[in-house]
């Protein structure tokens, strides 16, 4: 079975093509912005134009416009191939990838919105510890934070910790290669983008009839 990984939501922007659980290819860049044209000619690069049938999406948190990118191509191949599509957390794709080479809790801490950042913590099997937050730096030095921190902002939440020293920080933006190591219980058919934070645009509220 063939496989197809999506990763959009930070400012990495990569795909990864799995044959029966080994990688294939892969093509991972560090964009910033500019997913939205670089994304399908990604896919189209790898064998097959990275025809398969499972497709693996990211969810976020993260760039609000690159996880919608990610999930709308994920969806019109998935259509178009008939393929199987489930999304995933991309923190827990970071926390898979920092076990990978220290199996111990680890705290993830990501670049999110508004100077904020996405910060959640995993044990040693991958699994969810905490719920995801998404804090001012100065907040998310305050909570309790495992020796092991990976994550696009790993290294800056250790300097801000009293004991910067005594922790293992690991800068790491997610890798959608990675995905074939991401624990089963992480994918989800429900493909809702995971924010992390609250909308900045809220609708007005409804006028009061008069009496």
């Amino acid at each position: 079975m063939r496989m197809l990984g999506i990763e959009t939501a930070s400012e990495a922007c990569s795909v990864a093509l799995f044959e029966d659980g080994a990688l294939v290819e892969r093509d991972h860049r560090v964009l910033g912005r500019g997913h939205a044209e670089q994304l399908v000619p990604m896919i189209a690069g790898l064998p097959d134009k990275g025809r398969a049938d499972a497709i693996r999406v990211s969810l976020g948190p993260g760039s609000f416009t690159g996880v919608r990118i990610g999930i709308a191509t994920a969806r019109a191949l998935a259509f178009a191939w008939r393929a199987e599509l489930l999304g995933y957390p991309t923190l827990a794709l970071v926390a898979a990838m920092a076990l990978a080479d220290r199996r111990e809790p680890v705290t993830v801490c990501a670049t999110g919105g508004h100077g904020e950042w996405f910060v959640q913590d995993f044990d040693a099997a991958g699994a969810a510890t905490s719920e995801l937050e998404s804090l001012p730096p100065e907040a998310a030095a305050a909570r309790p934070v495992h020796e092991h921190i990976a994550g696009s902002q790993a290294q800056a939440l250790a300097e801000r910790l009293a004991s910067p020293d005594s922790s293992v920080a690991v800068d790491l933006l997610p890798d959608a290669r990675a995905i074939a190591v991401l624990g089963t219980s992480h994918f989800t058919p429900g493909l809702a983008p995971i924010y992390g934070r609250a909308p900045d645009a809220r609708l007005p509220a409804s006028p009061v009839a008069p009496a």
